[in-house]
């Protein structure tokens, strides 16, 4: 099981990062707000499908739909979604791809920092170093470093994205409790609408169907497909683990960047990807050394009053507790196993 699970992880990883790179060639026959809309319309109508495919076979969604609770939350969650990946767009047309794929590490700082703002989430010495040297290395891809002192414009589009990304991703986390396929479903749906609307208003023509299809393809496959198997990965290897292996997905995309025509990044991309690495590395370990493993028992007693009947019961418990914290985005993952032995007392 856990063989199947790393390998989803790694699968995920991988979906991911052929989004970049293929994004940069689909973008010579798309405008850029098309492109994300139907990139978004692939992940929420194919997800759509794979869960009605799902029911068919037998294996319905069993976590809880959302509610309008958590309405508040989605609606940002979706406005958020359609910011990002437009961002993400327009700086993938202004910068190398392997670029894109190394400033998606940003991703981490902005969801860390405002999980530390609006929700007071610890973050350790080891994460704050991490998030330094992400930053420091975001900071040299963005300079153009040619003589004068200039930006690189779509290194900030990029930067942008990732921000937006940080904020959906706490906002995600609100109602992250509920099904995963619909939470993906409805993302894609409104967040591809609103993109599309906003591209007819900015006059952007519809792409041939042929380039349709292949951007609606690559939207199931990266965005879509992509987080269905990170969180089949994550119910078997915790969430530690899987954010381990999903950690791959930049370089990846950095590597298949690479290998597009045209594309030789110079010295500044290698030092700001020795800066990346070295920060991923500290991510996992902290993440990983966080996971732990505690066994203890206790016994308590409950006085209940029903009527005129009172109960004393005598419970002793033994709890095992596995936690999974992941950086500083306060996702826990917690396994109980309960031995109880009951004592009951009868007043009449």
């Amino acid at each position: 099981m856990k063989k199947t699970a790393t390998l989803c992880a790694l699968a995920a990883a991988a979906l991911y990062a052929v989004n970049i790179p293929l994004s940069r060639l689909l973008l010579n026959h798309a405008g850029e707000v098309m492109m994300a809309a139907f990139l978004y319309f692939g992940a929420g109508v194919g997800l759509a499908l794979y869960g009605k495919a799902e029911r068919l076979l037998g294996r319905p969604d069993r976590q809880e739909p959302l509610t309008g609770k958590e309405l508040p939350w989605t609606i940002a969650m979706v406005l958020l979604d359609i910011a990002a990946p437009i961002l993400l767009m327009a700086g993938i047309a202004r910068t190398s791809p392997a670029n894109v794929s190394l400033l998606n590490n940003f991703e981490i700082v902005t969801t860390s920092v405002i999980a530390l703002a609006l929700f007071h989430e610890v973050i350790s010495a080891k994460l704050w170093l991490s998030i330094l040297m992400v930053t420091a290395a975001s900071m040299i891809l963005s300079f153009e470093g040619d003589g004068a002192f200039t930006w690189n414009t779509g290194s900030l589009l990029v930067l942008g994205a990732c921000v937006c990304w940080g904020f959906e991703n706490n906002c995600t986390r609100m109602i992250s409790n509920k099904s995963s396929t619909e939470i993906v479903v409805i993302k894609g749906c409104f967040s591809g609408l609103g993109s599309f609307v906003l591209a007819l208003i900015l006059g952007e023509n519809m792409p041939k169907l042929p380039w349709i299809c292949a951007i609606l393809l690559l939207g199931f496959i990266s965005y879509g497909l992509s987080i269905k198997l990170y969180i089949t990965a994550q119910k078997n290897l915790g969430a530690a683990k899987t954010s381990a292996y999903y950690s791959i997905a930049p370089f990846l995309g950095a590597a298949l960047g690479m290998a597009l025509p045209g594309e030789k990044p110079g010295m500044r991309f290698w030092g700001a990807m020795a800066l990346m690495i070295a920060s991923t590395v500290l991510t996992i370990r902290d993440s990983i050394a966080l996971q732990h493993t505690h066994e203890h028992e206790h016994t308590h007693t409950h006085e209940h009053l029903h009527g005129t009947l009172a109960h004393s019961h005598e419970h002793t418990h033994r709890h095992t507790h596995t936690h999974v914290h992941t950086g500083g985005s306060g996702l826990h993952e917690h396994t109980h196993d309960r031995l109880t032995e009951h004592e009951h007392l009868h007043d009449l």
